[in-house]
């Protein structure tokens, strides 16, 4: 794979350069690579780091744009979100969703009022009848028979209050109904975008050339070129398309390469992971998904063992740090109560919080549950030279439509190479999905197939984390490979074999980003310190840097809580 600021240095030049590793970028190079385009990305900080890093975890239609009049959207969303469980079948699985209900009739009169009304108004607490128009729409664009051909989710169902506080014998006592329908959950949002890195690369090794870089950044324009920056300094890349897929920072990205936008209106949304073995029972393995007092829609989520609790959506300065605030988690430990007033929940309890910030277009005095979903792109010279290059600016975009996001990018861009599309990427498995065991039977058997080298458990553990490239993972592992003493569900070669092979550059990328340690909690100093231990021999620390390396991915965790602390021009 041709990857790292040096291997652009040396080749400073490609028909696209994309600047923004999130999924949105990622997919893109991947779709370009496919086409055999010669194409390069960069990333200010580590891949999948900024805004794809902070979801809810979940490939969902979006039922609640319906109210919106989103409906192009949600179309799309469900369309996409059915094709990532068969292509993605190892990270995107179905979820069991609920919704509890406290009213039977109301918000039936003031949703369409404020709807019209672009979501000024006082909120209206949405009843059972609401509801229930929403699902039985939502379904017609999910399943077979409905508006939009076969689906591949469940219907969903309504119960009243006896059935749902026998399901849900933690549920507060005040609720009249419970409605029930499938969506899909995310396991882990940043190893299936790592996945589809892998892949773009890959494609470029076999069709034409794909590169990617992290921790480089795009600072400014120069002659129609952009100028890069890395650790070793400023040098100049030219392209003939640049496709700008910063996300929430498209404004800064733009105004670095001399052109001052105003596309962006994103909202902050925060989240935080709780190791709380009585909530994460009351759930009953199932997402919460209702609306707080304040009209805003929130979940309850099990997740790795650990319970997922958001979000906000909060309007944002980029300028300004991007952190989970203490008002935020008051905010979180209400909306349990609300659902689950039995259960008490304390700070003591947070294995983890995070932030981000959502690629929103500008959206003026519009209430930010009202900001549209959907993405468009936009297209401007990058200078005024009769040969500047075309930069295209995605605005918006979401983790469940990244794939049709990047092939609608990648349509603009080879009609800009006067260049045909040779392959689509409907359908396409991604990284670890390809081959992927769906039935328990095909599961043992790529198991068994593997447990000589690692025994069955270890071998099943890889594959749930994994996939199928947890083959590549278990060749790596040297018979005299052990469990780190501080998180044993991770062994040293399987650190070892992340960070040859995935561009690791800093300690927090393997805690935050190539393994889910700090997500569940486990990113304690002495685990740092082991982790570090562990891959310094690939990457060539000596004891000084292992220790500042620890300082640094603990202040990343824990100060920064996995949030961005400073202005960025890309993410």
């Amino acid at each position: 794979m041709t990857t790292g600021a040096g291997a652009l240095r040396d080749r400073p030049y490609a028909d696209v350069l994309i600047i923004g590793g999130g999924i949105n970028g990622l997919a893109t190079l991947r779709d370009l690579a496919l086409q055999g385009v010669d194409v390069a990305l960069v990333e200010r900080g580590d891949f999948v780091s900024g805004a794809s890093a902070a979801s809810s975890h979940m490939i969902h239609g979006g039922i609640r744009y319906l109210e919106n009049g989103e409906f192009r959207l949600v179309h799309e969303a469900v369309t996409e979100r059915g094709a990532l469980l068969k292509t993605a079948p190892h990270y995107v699985r179905p979820l069991q969703t609920t919704i509890p209900i406290y009213t039977t009739f109301s918000g039936v009169l003031s949703a369409p009022l404020r709807f019209l009304r672009h979501g000024k108004g006082p909120a209206h607490e949405r009843g059972a009848a609401l509801i229930k128009i929403g699902l039985v729409i939502y379904d017609s664009f999910s399943r077979g028979g409905g508006l939009f051909g076969k689906g591949s989710v469940p219907r969903h169902a309504f119960h009243g209050r006896k059935r749902s506080l026998q399901q849900l014998p933690q549920l507060n006592p005040a609720v009249k109904y419970t409605a029930t329908y499938w969506d899909a959950s995310l396991h882990d949002p940043e190893r299936l975008a790592l996945d589809v890195l892998r892949d773009g690369l890959r494609a470029g090794e076999r069709g034409g050339t794909a590169r990617a870089a992290n921790y480089t950044a795009a600072v400014g324009a120069a002659g129609g070129k952009v100028v890069l920056s890395d650790s070793d300094g400023e040098f100049v890349f030219a392209a003939s398309v640049v496709v700008n897929a910063s996300g929430p920072w498209t404004d800064l990205t733009n105004a670095a390469l001399g052109d001052r936008t105003r596309y962006m209106g994103g909202t902050k949304g925060s989240h935080i992971v709780l190791e709380h073995d009585e909530l994460l029972a009351a759930t009953g393995g199932r997402e919460l998904f209702f609306e707080h007092s304040d009209g805003r829609i929130v979940l309850i989520y099990p997740l790795g063992g650990r319970v997922l609790v958001g979000t906000t959506d909060l309007e944002h300065d980029m300028r300004e740090p991007i952190v989970c605030t203490e008002a935020e988690v008051d905010y979180f430990f209400d909306l349990i109560g609300h659902v689950f007033p039995g259960i008490p929940v304390d700070r003591s309890q947070i294995a983890y919080r995070f932030a981000g910030v959502r690629p929103l277009p500008g959206h003026g005095d519009l209430a930010p549950g009202f900001v549209s979903r959907d993405y468009r792109i936009e297209a401007q010279r990058l200078g005024d030279a009769p040969d500047a290059a075309t930069v295209l600016s995605l605005v918006g975009g979401k983790w469940t439509t990244f794939r049709a996001s990047a092939a609608h990018l990648t349509d603009r861009v080879l009609d800009l190479l006067a260049r045909p599309r040779i392959r689509s990427t409907k359908g396409l498995p991604i990284g670890g999905g390809a081959g992927y065991p769906t039935s328990e039977r095909a599961r043992r058997q790529w198991i068994a197939i593997h447990a000589d080298a690692v025994g069955f458990a270890r071998a099943a553990t890889l594959l749930d984390r994994y996939g199928t490239v947890a083959a590549d993972v278990i060749a790596a592992l040297a018979p005299d490979d052990e469990p780190l003493a501080t998180a044993p569900g991770y062994s040293r070669d399987e650190l070892r074999h992340l960070a040859a092979t995935e561009q690791v550059v800093h300690l927090d990328d393997v805690l935050m980003r190539r393994t889910a340690l700090a997500f569940l909690g486990l990113a304690t100093p002495e685990a740092a310190a082991e982790v570090a231990a562990a891959i310094a021999p690939v990457l060539g620390w000596d004891a000084a840097t292992c220790a500042a390396e620890v300082d640094r991915a603990l202040a990343a965790v824990h100060a920064a809580e996995g949030a961005v602390t400073g202005p960025a021009v890309m993410r």
